[in-house]
């Protein structure tokens, strides 16, 4: 299977939730079962299924991070050398060329992409346009309403 490539805090964020599922969600949601099967009856008993639903879902979660973390490439910039050129899991400053608007972006894995936290997506048409380039290069990104130039201010391996 190939490997996906994530930064080394998405990592961690997934391992810390995958503990937190293992250690404590998944024995809280054990105890409802136990407790909503003293009550009797499971067919028409709501607090038992609404624990199950809990679990199983739950279940699902841990399979999937374990999934994404066994595919993992795990890539920290901070031990990379700083040649100033815009590679996965750099942040960039950008500076929008009509407008004037700067903005900053990390380039992060799919699964770590969250645009209002100013991480983007590795596969993402603003990130492909920038792989590759250096400080002070212009990167044409083909968007929805046309094409934007974003001059590359600084390219931070952080």
């Amino acid at each position: 299977m190939n490997k996906v490539p994530l930064t080394a805090a998405g990592a961690e964020a997934l391992q810390k939730e995958l503990h937190q599922l293992k250690t404590v969600d998944r024995p809280t949601i054990i105890k409802a079962i136990a407790t909503a099967r003293e009550h009797g009856d499971l067919k028409e008993n709501a607090e038992y299924h609404a624990a199950r639903e809990q679990q199983s879902f739950a279940e699902g979660r841990i399979a999937d991070i374990e999934g994404k973390l066994s595919n993992a490439e795990i890539i920290d910039v901070t031990k990379m050398p700083q040649t100033g050129k815009v590679i996965f899991g750099v942040t960039v400053e950008l500076c929008n060329e009509d407008t004037g608007e700067e903005v900053t972006y990390r380039i992060v894995g799919e699964d770590e992409a969250d645009i209002k936290a100013g991480m983007v997506s590795v596969t993402s048409p603003i990130a492909r346009a920038l792989i590759g380039k250096q400080e002070g290069d212009v990167a044409a990104v083909q968007a929805p309403g046309g094409v934007i130039e974003y001059e590359i201010l600084s390219v931070k391996y952080i």
